[in-house]
């Protein structure tokens, strides 16, 4: 490209393809105006009026009777309104204060700044030095003398007025006036400043998590605490005095922390399980088995969850007990029934639904744990009863590993054979904490818990009602009964009833030691269990190594119902919902749920939970709030078993009835079922009773 410089001849034909390249292009749809509408010239004009603003618009008012207009939205918002103090010179109360004040000082103090105020009033105190047009001072010179008229005329103009008019007012402030006999001495205010070195900064971030902040403190403790042991070791004296202190304090902050870890620990894997058993966990408490609605008298167990505990699966399920307070925690307690392979130890274990992999709490016994009970009024005491005699009391707020609270000692401090039921009993008068217990040895005995030990008293002495035996000596012998089972009055706590192996129930008394109220002669092997009717407490239960279940009514001798199940029954519960349902379990692996409103023959629910070839059913337990029943077998498990809806029906009140208390329905409804059975003649009585074999 050709440089183009001053004096330098220019190509045209290079000028020529430049100048067509910057011609402009015109479009072929533009207009073509003329000069004069070129020229013409097209005014925006900008208005704060809002011309969207709707107008014209009418509201209809109801008094009138007629559309009113609605006068239009103003188009100014104001942002900020202030009122002043100050007032315009050219307004009638700027007028009246300079006609009170005068004109000349008050344009003075207008127009001029406060620094020049103070010099401007004492040169008009001086009248041979008036002011000039130019502002200059001092006198005047000869040379000025031609323009005197003209200076004296513009000091006309500016002169205050003569002395002879009134007096000058003072100008006071009406807007910040007050007395000055109102005024107190205001002090003055002060300002004390200091300049010190600011404190060092520094910049940080990091995730801080519970954790981190946890470890900080522990740290920052840590390091408190070393400085304390630097001041104590400049002094020898101190050092020895304060090492027990030191060592139980750390044994304190070591404990501390070892429970808040362990709840930690305990809450995370209940999360955990609850997120792994979730479906579970949702069914036990909301589904329902639809089947049972094409069912004709008949439910079914739905398997929910298995506790188990890895120390204690070679033992057996001796005793089930819920927890009075917290219905979804239960204890299981580990011994055996089989007496010629007697563990060495025991267990009883707490399990919650909420955490079924590991137990909450663990107790381990020296010898076989046969029977527990959790206190009604104080949930965290349990009373413990084990194969060799003993009876211990643990405090689950202590601590299971502080060991037992109260323990039996001595020969004559203890059972001398397996202590096979524990009962709490009512406070006695002075307040004290007792419970019974009855033994293979045929003896009940009532331990009330001291302030340092355990008091032992022989309630009753179960001697059998049969002929004396000649002993080899040629004296006669009383023949003794060995408890199996006891069971309380519901109502009277001073009633109880003694299962033995014998076969015979006793009905006793804590007042009376020497006799019966009643024997039933109830069943040819060992009672196992017994259990009183939750509605009617005249009503008792009772299951027995011979294979059947049997009613019985108070101070009857001959049972209502029997029922005869096909195996040796373990246990056998009444229902706390209902007044006719309760469940027994057999060796077999079976569970029974009868219902006497519904069929009076047969179970209504029969099914098998575990193999009969493997293992055996013990005991069962009924939870009091939710529709589950708990059952453990001989190989240390227990499983959770709903009920179905059709083994849970609940009595419903007629339309015409009024208001009526569930618990007199319940009661009502046993009592209708049970008259039909006591107005049978004696002799039919055992006929009409019901020996149903169960189903292989």
């Amino acid at each position: 490209m050709q440089k183009i410089g001053k004096g330098e001849p220019v190509d045209n034909d290079e000028f020529d393809t430049w100048m067509k390249s910057k011609q402009l292009l015109k479009p072929d749809d533009q207009l073509d105006l003329t000069e004069a509408e070129l020229g013409e010239e097209i005014p925006k004009l900008l208005s704060t009026e809002n011309r969207h603003l709707p107008r014209n618009l009418v509201v209809y008012d109801f008094r009138e009777g007629a559309f009113l207009p609605v006068p239009p939205p103003e188009n100014t918002i104001t942002l900020l309104e202030f009122e002043g103090t100050s007032i315009h010179k050219d307004t009638d109360e700027a007028k009246e204060q300079i006609s009170r004040k005068g004109t000349d000082e008050l344009n003075v103090t207008l127009d001029k700044p406060k620094e020049t105020l103070a010099e401007d009033q004492e040169d008009t105190k001086k009248p041979d030095t008036p002011e000039t047009g130019d502002g200059e001072e001092g006198e005047r010179d000869e040379d000025e003398a031609e323009a005197e008229g003209e200076g004296q005329e513009q000091e006309e103009e500016v002169q205050p007025p003569p002395e002879e008019e009134a007096p000058k007012k003072k100008l006071t402030n009406q807007f910040n006036f007050c007395e000055r006999a109102a005024l107190t001495i205001a002090n003055p205010s002060r300002s004390v400043d200091t300049q010190t070195i600011p404190p060092p900064r520094s910049s940080y971030g990091a995730s801080v998590l519970q954790w981190v902040i946890y470890d900080s403190y522990i740290e920052d403790y840590a390091q408190q605490q070393r400085e304390k042991e630097r001041e104590k070791e400049k002094k020898p004296g101190l050092q020895r005095r304060d090492e027990k202190s030191r060592k139980d304090e750390k044994a304190k902050q070591a404990e501390e922390f070892n429970k808040r870890y362990l709840q930690a620990c305990q809450i995370i894997e209940r999360m955990v399980n609850q997120n792994i058993y979730d479906e579970i966990a949702q069914d036990y408490r909301y589904w329902e088995d639809p089947s049972d609605e094409f069912r004709e008298e008949e439910g079914t167990l739905l398997p929910l969850w298995k506790f188990s505990y890895e120390r204690t699966k070679k033992m057996c399920v001796t005793d089930l007990c819920f927890n009075t307070l917290y219905y979804d925690l239960f204890a299981v307690c580990f011994g055996t029934l089989d007496f010629m392979k007697q563990n060495a130890e025991g267990a009883v274990c707490l399990f919650t639904i909420k955490n079924p992999s590991f137990p909450d709490y663990r107790i381990a016994t020296e010898s076989g744990a046969m029977c527990c009970d959790i206190h009604p009024k104080y949930p965290y005491l349990i009373a413990i009863g084990l194969y060799d005699g003993n009876v211990i009391v643990y405090n689950l707020q202590v601590g299971t590993k502080e060991g037992p609270v109260y323990i039996s000692h001595g020969v004559n401090g203890k059972h001398a054979e397996c202590v096979w039921e524990i009962k709490w009993g009512p406070d006695m008068q002075d307040g004290e904490i007792n419970f019974f217990s009855v033994s293979a040895d045929g003896k009940v005995f009532n331990w009330v818990l001291m302030q340092n030990k355990l008091a032992i008293t022989t309630i009753i002495t179960l001697f059998l009602e049969l002929d004396h035996v000649s002993g080899p000596d040629g004296s006669t012998l009383r023949l003794k009964g060995s408890g199996t089972c006891m069971v309380f009055h519901p109502h009277n706590p001073e009633i109880f009833l003694v299962g033995t192996e014998e076969g015979y129930i006793f009905k006793c008394s804590t007042a009376y030691s020497s006799k019966y109220l009643m024997t039933y002669h109830a069943h040819y092997l060992p009672v196992h269990r017994m259990d009183y009717n939750k509605f009617n407490s005249n009503i008792f239960a009772s299951c027995s190594g011979d294979w059947r279940v049997k009613i019985w009514e108070d101070m009857r001798p001959e049972p209502l119902f029997i029922f005869d199940l096909g195996s040796s029954v373990g246990d056998v519960k009444w229902a706390p919902y209902s007044s006719t349902v309760f469940a027994a379990v057999t060796t077999e692996g079976k569970v029974f749920v009868f219902d006497l409103n519904v069929n009076k023959y047969k179970a209504i629910c029969t099914q098998a939970i575990v193999s009969k070839r493997k293992n055996k059913l013990t005991r069962l337990a009924f939870n009091q709030k939710l529709p589950f029943i708990i059952v453990g077998d001989d190989k240390g498990t227990t499983i959770t078993l709903k009920l179905s809806p059709n083994l849970r029906i609940k009595t419903k009140m007629g339309k015409k009835a009024g208001v009526v208390d569930p618990q007199l329905l319940e009661s009502q409804k046993l009592d209708r079922l049970l008259s039909l059975v006591r107005e049978l003649p004696e002799g039919e009585m055992v006929k009409e009773t019901v020996s149903t074999v169960a189903s292989n």
